[in-house]
């Protein structure tokens, strides 16, 4: 075989790993108040296992709640999750997020993801659009597991926050990169 066509067999197979990943979890849409219930528990998971989160949530302006997000290809990937956007402790808007990446995708995993607007600005900026961006629309500080302590010691209340904090945790799967960078969040009725 030449190098065209184990190109063409690789993205045959990695489409063919992809369509069932895309298919159940559009099948598997779940109802507001599903979504909100899983969000409430993922929120009380991050808290009781990192305080330092709990403080900075005392500050937010508005947190972002995705229970679960399924990530996972083969050479072609792709990720998607539904959540919850909190404003003031309410619901006040239901939210996916997908990626899509084409190179060394390998695998399959799901984790958590919070992510915290810390400043109005950045939470009105998210809110007003129509499709989000991280990296793109707005910078988002990414605190991996376990990590929160060491960065809330620096962003004591005198100084100034960073406007949109990521928090990612409780990952599982075959694969490691669940990074927020490149994710599109975009409004969805529930």
């Amino acid at each position: 075989m030449n190098r065209r066509m184990l190109m063409r067999a690789a993205l045959v197979v990695a489409a063919v790993a992809v369509i069932p990943f895309a298919v159940s979890t559009t099948a598997a849409a779940k109802s507001g108040k599903e979504i909100r219930a899983e969000a409430e528990a993922t929120l009380t998971r991050l808290y009781n296992q990192d305080a330092a989160a709990r403080n900075l949530s005392r500050r937010a302006n508005g947190i972002l709640v995705f229970p679960e997000i399924t990530k996972g290809g083969v050479g072609i990937g792709g990720s998607y999750g539904e959540g919850v956007l909190f404003v003031g402790g309410k619901p006040s808007g239901y939210y996916s997020v997908g990626s899509g990446s084409l190179g060394l995708t390998l695998g399959a995993q799901s984790f958590s993801q919070v992510i915290m607007f810390m400043t109005p600005e950045a939470l009105q900026s998210f809110r007003k659009s129509k499709g989000w961006e991280a990296g793109v629309d707005g910078s988002v500080v990414a605190i991996d597991e376990g990590k929160a302590a060491s960065y809330s010691t620096i962003q004591d209340t005198t100084q100034p926050v960073d406007p949109v904090i990521g928090f990612t945790f409780g990952q599982q799967g075959l694969m490691f990169d669940a990074s927020i960078k490149g994710a599109k969040f975009t409004p969805i009725k529930r």
